[in-house]
């Protein structure tokens, strides 16, 4: 019986699940989850759900790293009476880690000590996201040496971005080198939503088309053409596409350099280890929506009269919309379904609303009853019937999407 932990470790928190799996043609059965946040803003606290035991914001002491978020995690799943199959570190047979960015990796792939530094290597490219999961690897190797460490990698999805999408227009030589190109992100989500499209619609995943929305205090687009990524909003990191709660989104490259004289110099926040520059900390961390409205609740965004609201609502609607139009040219309007999915695709009813209006010249319309019920299902029509084109919206679920490749994969 296959045990396995699915890990995704973030700059504040670190949130674990675990699955059991008894043969690769069957999903795995999730038995518990357990997370720890507050590790940027003390006190840390302790999120568990199993079974009948349920534990919400407990606080936790002697929590100061995400090592140590995950060593207490890993101690309370391995003696809670309400996790019996996970008697010892030793039971856990596979440890599955979220990593942002895979560079070339088009699959997961089994960490070892060659992969382990390439994946150190890639961290200029992505320093506000790859290390803080490698600081997790680096404690399961430790705490659980009988498990086998693998990377999913949020970039793999979209591997299959044809050369003229991925390929920035500036010196070859230099891109080549240097690792310079389109990569895309919110892999392991795209994966999840497109698979669960595909069976919602009754399809084959090689005949599905879509474009979704993953939207959160992170945002993406991706158009997906028979099952595969044919476009991503992000870029090199994620930066690119779509504004965040702190991101900018697409701006003009030279606008840091007229934002501030500092652009190319080490942030605060920069240490020897993680080298971010004044432009990177700028347009991650003090952008977005928090820069024009001074909160990142999306929830009080959309619903606030105050014309800086507004305005940071605005702009993500006519964003997303530029991004559906464009997709839905480059699938040449062969699209299945316009899919909502992430924290705010999935719980702001307004924002589809709007969204939906802006693209309705495409074929798509909304459903006002649809569109106003809670989304139980994990995956949800709210179009009318009357559209061309289906409108859903889809849960996603990144760690059991990772569970689900481990279990179903004989060379893992």
């Amino acid at each position: 019986m296959t045990k396995i932990l699915s890990i995704n470790a973030g700059s504040s928190s670190v949130k674990v699940s675990v699955y059991e799996s008894s043969s690769r043609s069957s999903a795995p059965t999730q038995l518990a989850e357990a997370s720890i946040s507050g590790l940027t803003a003390p006190p840390a606290t302790l999120t568990y759900n199993a079974s009948n035991t349920h534990i919400k914001d407990k606080e936790v002491q002697g929590i100061d790293s995400q090592e140590s978020a995950f060593e207490r995690i890993l101690a309370h799943l391995t003696s809670s009476d309400s996790l019996p199959q996970i008697p010892t570190r030793d039971t856990i047979t596979h440890a599955c880690h979220r990593v942002v960015h895979g560079g070339e990796y088009p699959e997961a792939h089994v960490i070892d000590e060659d992969t382990y530094h390439h994946l150190e290597d890639l961290t200029e490219l992505a320093p506000l996201h790859n290390a803080t999961a490698l600081a997790i690897v680096k404690a399961c190797t430790k705490l659980l040496p009988k498990a086998k460490n693998i990377a999913y990698f949020d970039t793999s999805f979209h591997a299959s971005m044809p050369n003229a999408t991925k390929t920035y227009p500036i010196d070859q030589e230099v891109a080549n080198r240097n690792k310079l190109r389109k990569y895309g992100f919110h892999g392991i989500s795209y994966s999840f939503i497109t698979r669960s499209v595909a069976d919602f619609l009754g399809k084959d995943i090689g005949e599905t088309n879509i474009i979704a929305l993953h939207l959160g205090s992170g945002a993406s687009a991706c158009a997906v053409r028979a099952g595969k990524s044919l476009d991503n909003s992000m870029g090199l990191t994620p930066l690119a596409g779509l504004p965040g709660a702190t991101r900018s989104g697409d701006v003009d490259p030279s606008l840091i350099f007229h934002f501030t004289h500092d652009a190319g110099r080490p942030a605060p926040g920069s240490s020897q280890k993680m080298h971010i520059s004044q432009a990177e900390d700028i347009l991650n961390k003090k952008s977005g929506w928090k820069a024009l409205t001074g909160t990142t609740d999306f929830g009080h965004i959309s619903s606030s009269a105050d014309p800086r609201c507004r305005l940071a609502f605005d702009i993500f609607v006519d964003r997303i919309a530029g991004f559906v139009g464009s997709y839905f040219v480059k699938l040449e309007g062969e699209v299945d379904a316009l899919v909502f999915a992430g924290g705010i695709g999935e719980k702001s009813a307004v924002l589809r609303k709007r969204v939906v209006e802006k693209c309705q010249c495409l074929g798509f319309q909304i459903d006002e009853q649809k569109n106003g019920s809670a989304i139980r299902d994990t995956v949800q029509d709210i179009g009318s019937a009357n559209a061309r084109h289906r409108t859903l919206v889809s849960k996603t679920d990144e760690q059991f999407e990772m569970a689900r490749q481990c279990a179903a994969s004989a060379d893992l």
